[in-house]
């Protein structure tokens, strides 16, 4: 049987800085029981010893065992299993945890679902980077009334060293930059180290990260320091709106800490999803893998990235506006940036 604890990779602070979430697997014996109250244990136990939210949360680990443990008997299928692990796991109220068969994969999505959307692409695409955008790599890009408008839909998407260049020549002379994440549900954080750092000339520290490694309510690692260093070369030190939603999530919620902690920035929109843990991946006895929150990271300023990062300046998108084709929260923007 296969296992991956995050706990036996050394280098799993270098990952958080990459953007690498998952660790190699270690090889354990294959004769765990994988009977449904053996797989329950086992999921269970893992759980317990490194989810890194309990306490934060309010979580009782020890009666979610008690509510659901009864409910697991010898001879239930597959399909039934996997709905007790499922409702399990939805008790952890994290975006990060996830339990994946061959048939589904479990989810929680109430951290964006119960929230307005607050983004309209349809609108973006017609009405505001029109038909002679810049497709910078990823970066999506035109200019609004002297304002340099980013558009960028997920963290996975690679940023080359040329692609950043390009865009802070292209924001030279612009009266502020805007970067739209809304929605953009994460990726790879160095995309979001290397995006930040176009915005700086010094290094900051923006969070800081330690790794729970055990069962106890305080065993944990020592806090290690996040650090946004600036990029070679040009650089922007106008100032820039950072437009975030409840659907801008996982790195995307580390790059609204990132940009938080630069003066030149203001971020707009709602708060973000949160989504601040790195998961660890395990495989469970009957060879279904799942993943969990592994770390805590809290902002300079002591704000746990799980919930999310909140805006210095709220606005809704009103819904006659978007029936005209109007992005409110863009256009708060634009505003903000002409005064």
């Amino acid at each position: 049987m296969k296992k991956i604890r995050s706990g036996y990779c050394r280098l799993i602070l270098v990952l958080l800085l990459t953007g690498v979430t998952s660790c190699e697997k270690a090889i354990l014996p294959k004769d765990k029981a994988r009977d449904p109250k053996s797989v329950f244990d086992y999921l269970w136990d893992d759980i317990n010893n490194r989810y890194s939210y309990f306490e934060i949360k309010g979580i009782d680990w020890e009666a979610v065992k008690n509510k659901y443990q009864p409910e697991i008997y010898t001879g239930m299928s597959d399909l039934e299993l996997f709905d007790v692990l499922s409702d399990m796991l939805f008790e952890l109220k994290d975006g990060h945890v996830n339990l994946t068969s061959p048939f589904n994969r479990s989810r929680n999505w109430d951290w964006f679902q119960d929230y307005p959307v607050n983004y309209n692409q349809g609108i973006i695409d017609r009405n505001y980077l029109g038909k002679g955008f810049w497709i910078t790599g990823p970066l999506r890009n035109q200019i609004i009334n002297s304002v340099l408008y980013v558009n960028y839909r997920s963290f996975m998407e690679e940023i080359s060293d040329m692609n950043l260049e390009e865009l802070i020549k292209r924001a030279q002379g612009m009266s502020g930059v805007i970067i739209d994440v809304r929605s953009n549900g994460g990726g790879n954080l160095g995309n979001a180290q290397k995006l930040a750092g176009a915005f700086t000339s010094d290094s900051y520290t923006y969070a800081s990260v330690r790794i729970k490694n055990g069962p106890c309510g305080d065993c944990f690692s020592s806090w290690t320091d996040l650090v946004v260093n600036p990029k070679t070369g040009l650089k922007y030190d106008g100032k820039v709106i950072v437009l975030v939603n409840r659907g801008s999530y996982s790195s995307t919620t580390y790059f609204a800490s990132m940009m938080r902690r630069n003066p030149n920035v203001t971020l707009m929109g709602n708060i973000t999803g949160g989504g601040g843990g790195t998961p660890a991946y395990g495989e469970l006895p009957n060879g279904w893998i799942y993943r969990f929150s592994s770390t805590q990271v809290v902002t300079f300023d002591g704000i746990h990235l799980e919930p999310g990062i909140p805006v210095d300046i709220e606005v809704q998108m009103k819904r006659t506006d978007e029936v005209n084709g109007v992005d409110t929260i863009l256009e708060s923007a634009l505003d903000l940036l002409r005064d």
